[in-house]
């Protein structure tokens, strides 16, 4: 009985728990071999506390794994409206074997420090295309950021790359007036703006970076799309080269 009693408790804490009921179910056992199971398994994990970080891994792995193949779904069925929207700039090369595609908030601490991390790359990689995609989600302030940014795109399109960097790089929380005083600086009238913020809206390009975020498992700023696959967090600019190199070598970010 002792060994029966150990066997069905390494199944189950092999398999977690309630997998148990798989092996042996709760009605063939009686209260006293429920207790004697109980027990071991109890003693077991007291002894040896450090299973419990290994299953929690293999909980996150899981998770990780699920989360990342959704993500690869979701690039496959939006693929246009990730890498070619028509809302959307790239810097870089336009005919890059490469596309990196950020979504990013002009108030989001990491992005500020993301921006060099997407300079080092275009400095020393010529055949990478960078597309910006405005996904503005800390507050009203991020918003009439993103809305003056979409109008400066709309008027001066070959100059959005120093709006950008002067925008995002600078100093103290992006707002609507830091916006149009960046755009200004840079040759576009406020008046132009304004007319251009009052005619095309942003709304329907933020609904839709929303609703990409959604489908692929983005919650925060930076994150970024490469190859076929989701990356969260601004993970520096020698791990975004790494997924570069990978998706030339084998195809994918990750190989």
């Amino acid at each position: 009985m002792a060994f029966h009693i150990k066997t069905l408790a390494a199944t189950a804490l092999m398999a977690m728990p309630f997998a148990l009921a798989s092996v042996v179910p709760a009605y063939a056992l009686d209260d006293k071999q429920k207790e004697e199971i109980g027990a071991f398994i109890k003693e077991y994990l007291v002894a040896n506390p450090e299973i419990m970080l290994d299953v929690q891994d293999a909980l996150k792995k899981k998770q990780e794994d699920a989360q990342a193949k959704m993500a690869e779904q979701a690039v496959t069925e939006n693929k246009a409206a990730i890498f070619t929207s028509a809302d959307d700039i790239s810097l870089g090369n336009p005919n890059g074997d490469v596309t990196i595609v950020e979504f990013f908030d002009y108030n989001c601490g990491y992005c500020k420090h993301a921006l060099a991390d997407m300079d080092t790359i275009l400095a020393k990689d010529t055949n990478v295309r960078f597309v910006l995609k405005e996904f503005p989600i800390l507050g009203p302030d991020s918003l009439a950021a993103h809305r003056v940014s979409a109008a400066f795109r709309q008027i001066a399109p070959e100059k959005y790359g120093e709006f950008h960097r002067a925008l995002l790089g600078g100093e103290g929380r992006a707002n609507e007036d830091k916006a149009i005083d960046v755009a200004t600086s840079l040759g576009v009238s406020e008046d132009a703006l304004r007319k251009a913020m009052a005619d095309k809206p942003n709304d329907d390009s933020v609904k839709q970076a929303y609703k990409l975020a959604t489908a692929l498992g983005v919650s925060g700023t930076p994150s970024y799309v490469v190859g076929s696959e989701a990356v969260y967090g601004a993970i520096g600019a020698d791990a975004l080269e790494a997924k570069i190199g990978n998706v030339r070598s084998c195809g994918k970010a990750t190989c």
